[in-house]
């Protein structure tokens, strides 16, 4: 999104993808209508994207309803979802989650393993309510999802075979379980891994870890979190199995998987402990 509300897509687009009511793969940006878009959140085959007016739109692969219209038909064009006062948005491989300014919880598509958070098995086509009205963050996994409420509690569920849930067991959670500590403030899922910032700048991971993307300098899965060195930590983002985060002096550290130079160091080599990329400040 540009500063003058403008959507730009490219990329992948065999299952409408990107939106520009077409199946036609995209090297170069190309603009989608309108001019007050204002949050966008992809998935892996599907996109949702909040405008200035609190509208929520959704587009691309809708096999189980992750586009949140009520079917399950794919959709090459932006098309409205129920509600106006929508602020943040996630998407998962296959589910969606969006907070609205009233700090409700709602989240669709698939749940096979309970990432929606509704104490069921089933998968939905239009959004339904998670208990609660004080959420204020929200980051989906490939099958788990995590938030924090305005009181700075971190809540997660859904799939946790690797400990990605962060509650010390490696069982499936179809209901949100509450995480120890209360100021928890940015929250950033990996494929099987999760991350987050406390209010102290300090850095705390758990989850998957064969590539090193839990940053602790080892190869071993964790199912409750532990914290990185440092306590300037500012921002985190997670890929498939690597992370890039931001701390308070602005450089940029990365670590986890670098067999396609994702890292950003110059190499293709895994590392497992946060390295800071070269010319960031």
């Amino acid at each position: 999104i540009k500063n003058d509300g403008t959507l730009w897509v490219w990329g992948y687009n065999t299952l409408g993808n990107l939106g520009d009511g077409t199946v036609v793969p995209k090297s170069s940006p190309i603009q989608i209508s309108g001019t007050s878009w204002n949050v966008i959140a992809c998935g892996q085959h599907h996109a949702a994207a909040i405008k200035t007016d609190g509208t929520l739109w959704a587009w691309g692969y809708n096999d189980y309803g992750q586009l949140g219209d009520g079917t399950i038909v794919s959709k090459s064009s932006p098309i409205q979802i129920s509600g106006t006062s929508w602020s943040k948005i996630s998407c998962g491989v296959f589910h969606t989650t969006a907070i609205k300014n009233d700090g409700t919880l709602w989240v669709w598509g698939i749940n096979n393993y309970g990432q929606l958070g509704d104490g069921t098995p089933f998968s939905r086509s239009s959004p339904i309510q998670i208990p609660g009205t004080s959420w204020s963050k929200i980051s989906c996994g490939y099958y788990h999802t995590a938030a924090i409420k305005n009181d700075g509690t971190l809540w997660v569920w859904g799939y946790n075979y690797y400990g990605q849930l962060g509650d010390g067991t490696i069982a499936t959670k179809s209901s949100p379980v509450q995480i120890p500590g209360t100021s928890w403030s940015k929250i950033a899922c990996g494929i099987y891994h999760t991350a987050a910032i406390k209010n102290d700048g300090t850095l705390w991971v758990w989850g998957y870890n064969n590539y090193g993307q839990l940053g602790d300098g080892t190869a071993v899965h964790k199912s409750s979190p532990i914290q990185i060195p440092g306590n300037t930590w500012n921002d985190i983002a997670y890929g498939q199995h690597h992370a890039a985060a931001i701390k308070n002096d602005g450089t940029l550290w990365a670590w986890g998987y670098g067999g396609n130079g994702q890292i950003g160091d110059g190499t293709t080599v895994s590392k497992s402990s946060p390295i800071q990329i070269p010319g960031t400040s």
